[in-house]
């Protein structure tokens, strides 16, 4: 006789959870799942994508050159040689802008790297002519990327990441600290004085402790950062550290003054932000591989100039979609408020985009401490994150999950078949220039960039 095996009842629930509680009630197991319909007037659109034939291969094709990516750190070296940047160009974060357009945290930022290059006096100028400013464009368009503001001027200094595969390359700027910092748009002395500093003393010393090191692997340091409780967005203390460890050393050899390199290693190890700077260039070599692929949806670019929220996808070349930028919503320093706050602002949600910051808040609940919510919500935000990405990252494991790895590839067609938006975790620079950073929170892209990438996508399908 064949033995009928007798299954326990299994109910998957969505939408009113009358349903659920009545079967769970009856002791039956229960999964609920969130369920919504796709965003309204997608429906075309996403039927022909979804269609087509060449996506998944597409995606495939698209993830894997992501995830093959190695970032290594390989020189610091002064903005203007490096990117091609003359005297009056500037580059700023997001999607591209004009200064009439441009919030007060990026025209704060603007008008104090105009100072720092002598090309103005008085930083309360309100024209870009009257700055000197003889042109702006996005980092992104230079293989470049900046935190907050995101300027980044001829003189300053820069990391140099490089994928030793190809040999393509990426770069940010370094990192000033927190507060009253030019990347939020405060231009007083006190930041004046930093930047130079940083032009004539830690850029040359950091330039000579790599070139003694050697490439310094920084997807590896990611990796184990991620395993030591940071997310590479706005907590990154391990990663700092374990960038110190490996250049104090050679910046010990370097023959700079024993007065300067104490001043750089402090300066380096009290600020836990200062690896956030190499994460974003890391994240950009990563996703500048998966660029144009026909076919593929995902997103290879998340950035934003305090005005606009701009994506760029895969399989839609250079072109931007945007939207305006929403306000955080998170914990302020004490003197601010919501209405202290621009909109989101900077090229650091590229970290979300590659499946860490926002996206890997399980492997660092204390970030709540920062940007508000629960260890619960960060614990829930990870997981809601896995419904709207194609992969997860092998080498990105987050312990709280099982070593599971952080949820990365945004898929444009789930972001509009969920409705689930990504979620960023930020800093807040206040809205008017110069005041600098008043608190950190959370915030999504606007909706409507989603639909506007789909209606791109199929009309090349």
């Amino acid at each position: 006789m064949t033995e009928i095996l007798r299954r326990e009842p299994h109910v998957i629930a969505s939408g009113v959870s009358l349903l659920a509680d009545a079967a769970a009630s009856q002791g039956a197991r229960v999964t609920r799942v969130d369920w919504a319909p796709p965003m309204a007037g997608t429906d075309g659109d996403l039927a022909a994508v979804l269609a087509d034939p060449w996506r998944h291969a597409a995606n495939q094709e698209a993830v894997a050159r992501m995830l093959a990516v190695r970032a290594t750190l390989v020189d610091v070296v002064p903005a203007g040689p490096a990117l091609g940047l003359a005297r009056g160009e500037f580059l700023h974060a997001g999607p591209p802008i004009d200064w009439d357009r441009a919030s007060g945290p990026l025209r704060g930022a603007l008008a104090g790297a105009a100072v720092f290059e002598g090309l103005a006096d008085d930083p309360g100028q309100s024209s870009a002519a009257g700055l000197g400013i003889a042109s702006l464009d996005s980092c992104h368009h230079h293989g470049a990327v900046g935190p907050m503001a995101g300027v980044i001027s001829p003189s300053m200094w820069l990391f140099v990441l490089e994928d030793p595969a190809d040999g393509r390359r990426a770069f940010c700027s370094l990192n000033e600290g927190l507060g009253k910092v030019l990347r939020y748009g405060a231009y007083s002395a006190d930041v004046m004085e930093r930047l130079r500093w940083m032009s004539d003393v830690l850029g040359p010393l950091l330039q000579a402790a790599v070139r003694r090191h050697g490439p310094v692997d920084v997807t590896a340091i990611l990796a184990q950062m991620v395993q030591m409780g940071d997310e590479a967005h706005n907590r990154n203390r391990a990663g700092t550290l374990m960038l110190l460890r490996d250049l104090l050393p050679p910046m010990a050899e370097s023959g700079f003054a024993a007065s300067d390199v104490a001043d750089a290693a402090r300066f380096m190890g009290g600020n836990d932000h200062f690896f956030l700077n190499l994460a974003m260039p890391a994240c950009k070599l990563a996703l500048d591989a998966a660029r144009g692929v026909p076919g593929s949806t995902m997103v290879v670019a998340m950035a934003r100039n305090g005005t606009d929220f701009g994506i760029q996808v895969s399989g839609t070349g250079d072109t931007w979609f945007t939207a305006p930028a929403l306000v955080p919503q998170g914990l302020f320093l004490p003197g601010y408020g919501i209405a202290d706050a621009n909109p989101d602002i900077g090229d650091s949600a590229i970290t979300e985009t590659a499946g860490l910051g926002g996206f890997a808040m399980a492997a660092a609940p204390a970030i709540v401490r920062l940007v508000g919510g629960t260890v619960a919500s960060a614990l829930a935000s990870t997981e809601r994150m896995y419904e709207i990405t194609l992969a997860e990252h092998p080498v990105f494991a987050i312990p709280a999950l099982g070593f599971r790895g952080t949820p990365t590839g945004i898929d444009v067609t789930l972001v509009v078949r969920t409705g689930i938006l990504p979620q960023i975790n930020t800093g807040m620079a206040g809205k008017v220039a110069g005041t600098g950073q008043v608190g950190a929170g959370l915030v999504t892209p606007p909706p409507q960039v989603f639909p506007a990438a789909l209606a791109a996508l199929a009309s090349c399908a």
